[in-house]
């Protein structure tokens, strides 16, 4: 069974109109780190609220380790597109508060171990006592990362967090976020227009058709070895079939499922299609990415 099970999720605003997505059906296993991919508008942030318990479905269900979704949780850790840091505590006290509510009998030297092992993990050792106001926007996303791992959630639910950063610092948070993830088996669910990060960090990749009424139409199965880095990826064939069939879905067919009975999502693994197309990317060129 999968860790967390999603089934037959929904969600209208307006009872007389479409629902913004429906049918909506995914499982992850543990340990499993999936990327979801849509045009804006086909409910994602939606999607990934509900995982949260942040919000409400208009229909469906979720189950996480056995027990139905409802309401927020420790055991699911959220970071956002926005720091969401309190900008009043440093960097130390607001890692340290969400480890004092998850853990309350924990003495205050526990406490600030604890906090400071994380910082310490996303390389913000030398800043624990600075505020926000004092840090660069990828140090407080650095922040809200250490902050959700902290807490050491069954499941860390990400909200396109390295969207607002520029491509080299997005590069080098993402290089930590895969070691930690890696390191310490962490389930994950996470938003992205970007295609490239999608295939560097993702086990599998949710492609959305277009909303109203969007739905998981394909799932791909990235098959190419997890020690992948941003360095060493372009070298596989693999990357770039994988990298087309997922922009070919985004440009040209996201949009063919409206209006379609609703089925089950196809299961595709284009890394080992043989016959498909390998174009020309070389180092450094622009990456594909769908601005929200």
């Amino acid at each position: 069974m999968s860790f967390l099970k999603v089934e037959s999720l929904a969600r209208r605003y307006d009872k007389a109109g479409p629902a913004v997505f429906e049918n909506v059906d995914f499982g992850i296993a543990r340990g499993e780190f999936v990327c979801i991919i849509g045009h804006s508008g086909c409910g994602k942030t939606t999607i990934l609220n509900v995982l949260a318990g942040l919000d409400e479905a208009s229909g469906g269900h979720v189950f996480m380790d056995g027990r139905e979704v409802r309401g927020p949780s420790l055991d699911r850790g959220v970071v956002f597109q926005s720091h969401a840091l309190m900008p009043w505590m440093t960097t130390l006290a607001n890692v340290e508060f969400g480890v004092r509510s998850r853990w309350p009998e924990w003495s205050r030297a526990q406490v600030g171990a604890h906090s400071t092992k994380y910082l310490e993990m996303v390389g913000l050792g030398k800043a624990l006592h600075k505020k926000p106001s004092e840090l660069s926007g990828g140090m407080k996303q650095r922040v809200g990362i250490a902050r959700a791992f902290a807490i050491e959630p069954k499941m860390l639910l990400l909200d396109e967090p390295f969207g607002a950063l520029d491509a080299l610092t997005r590069g080098t948070i993402q290089d930590e976020l895969l070691s930690i993830v890696q390191a310490t088996h962490q389930t994950v669910f996470m938003i992205t227009h970007d295609v490239d990060e999608a295939i560097l960090l993702a086990d599998k990749i949710l492609l959305m058709s277009n909303g109203p009424q969007a739905r998981i139409a394909e799932i791909v199965e990235v098959t190419m070895p997890r020690d992948r880095t941003r360095s060493s990826i372009h070298h596989d064939p693999q990357y770039y079939r994988i990298r087309n069939h997922l922009v070919d879905f985004l440009v040209s067919r996201s949009n063919d499922y409206a209006g379609l009975p609703a089925s089950e999502p196809l299961v595709v693994r284009p890394g080992l299609e043989e016959d498909a197309p390998i174009e020309s990317h070389p180092p450094g060129a622009p990456v594909v990415r769908l601005v929200s």
